[in-house]
C-alpha cells in the first residue's frame, strides 16, 4: 500500500534533517525533541504520580498515569522507544496520557538507563526490575496485580518482548503489546532493504542504534527476541507494525513465531504509515486507531 497523505506530509517536513547516525549522542538526544511538533495537546488524566523505583544499578524515574474511575486498575508497564539511546518520559507524555484514557489502564512508564553509557543488558535489567517492582507494590499504587501487562514501541517494543521472555515463570504478565518493535539484528530482511532511506527511520540509523545498544555483548535471545530459542508459554500478544518501516518484518516474523508456539496473537499492520506513528498523534491518525483497537483487545483479557 502507498503512503497515506498524512505520512507523505510528515516526511516532507522531515526532509533534509540530518541522520541520527551522523550526530553525536548528545545531538541525537536533542533532536528527539522534534517529535513534539507532531503531537496533539495532552489529554487530562485523573492524576499523574511521579516516583523513583529501584533498578539494579540506579534509581529509575517513573510515572503512573491514572485514568478516571476507581481502582485497583489494570496496568500497562510501558517501555518507551528510543533506539535504546534517546527519548524520555517527557517526549512520551502525550502518548502515555492518551493510552491511559483510551484503555482505562493505569500506565506505569519507566525511564530506563540508555546506551551507549549503559549498553545491554542494563536497559533490559532496568525494565525488568521496574516491571517486577510494579507487581510487588501493586497494592500501594492502586493496581490489580492479576491484570498487569507490558507494552513498548520500537526499542521499547524490543524491551517489552524481552521482559516477557525473562518474566516467563516468574511474573504472571497478562499480555504484551509490541508496537513497531525492533527484534533482530538482521538488516537483510525485505523491509530493511525496501525502506532503507526516506521513511523517517532508516536502516543506517537502526545499525547505529543496535551498535550503541549491544556494545561488545554477543547477540542473545534477550537482546534480539527473534533469536530466542523458545517463545512458547508467553502472554497473549498484540503486535502492531507500520507498512513503511525498516523493522516491519521483525514484528511480522515474531508474531508468526508466537502463533506457531501456541501464543494467542493479534497482528495489526498499518500499511500506509511510518515507524514513529505512536509519537505523532497530531499528524498521523494511526495511533488513535490503535488505541481504540487496544481498548477492545485489552477489555477481553
Amino acid at each position: 500500500m502507498a503512503l497515506t497523505e498524512q505520512a507523505r506530509a510528515v516526511l516532507a517536513k522531515l526532509a533534509g534533517a540530518p541522520a541520527l547516525e551522523e550526530l553525536t549522542v548528545f545531538e541525537a538526544r536533542q533532536a528527539q525533541w522534534g517529535f513534539l511538533a507532531f503531537q496533539g495537546p495532552p489529554e487530562p488524566v485523573a492524576r499523574v504520580a511521579h516516583l523513583f523505583v529501584p533498578g539494579p544499578t540506579a534509581d529509575l524515574p517513573a510515572r503512573i498515569y491514572y485514568p478516571e474511575g476507581d481502582g485497583p486498575f489494570p496496568a500497562i508497564a510501558f517501555l518507551h522507544g528510543s533506539g535504546w539511546v534517546t527519548c524520555n518520559l517527557d517526549v512520551y507524555d502525550v502518548a502515555l496520557r492518551a493510552l491511559a484514557v483510551a484503555t482505562g489502564h493505569a500506565v506505569f512508564a519507566v525511564n530506563y538507563q540508555k546506551a551507549p553509557e549503559h549498553p545491554f543488558p542494563v536497559p533490559l535489567d532496568d525494565s525488568y526490575a521496574a516491571t517486577a517492582w510494579l507487581f510487588e507494590h501493586a497494592a500501594s499504587v492502586d493496581v490489580d496485580p492479576a491484570r498487569i501487562g507490558v507494552m513498548g514501541d520500537s526499542a521499547g517494543g524490543n524491551l517489552a518482548a524481552a521482559v516477557a521472555l525473562k518474566a516467563r515463570g516468574t511474573l504472571d504478565l497478562a499480555f504484551q503489546v509490541l508496537v513497531a518493535p525492533a527484534l533482530d539484528v538482521d538488516f537483510t530482511t525485505r523491509s530493511y532493504v525496501d525502506h532503507a532511506t526516506g521513511f523517517a527511520l532508516s536502516t543506517g540509523t537502526m545499525r547505529w542504534f543496535w551498535a550503541q545498544y549491544l556494545g561488545s555483548a554477543p547477540v542473545s535471545g534477550l537482546a534480539a527476541p527473534l533469536r530466542a530459542p523458545e517463545v512458547g508459554g508467553l502472554p497473549p500478544a498484540f503486535v502492531a507494525i507500520a507498512g513503511h518501516d525498516p523493522v516491519r518484518d521483525d514484528g511480522e516474523r515474531y508474531a508468526a513465531r508466537l502463533a506457531a508456539a501456541g501464543v494467542p496473537v493479534r497482528l495489526r499492520e498499518f500499511e500506509g504509515t511510518i515507524h514513529p506513528f505512536l509519537l505523532m498523534d497530531g499528524a498521523l491518525d494511526e495511533y488513535r486507531v490503535l488505541l481504540g483497537e487496544l481498548r477492545t483487545w485489552l477489555g477481553a483479557r
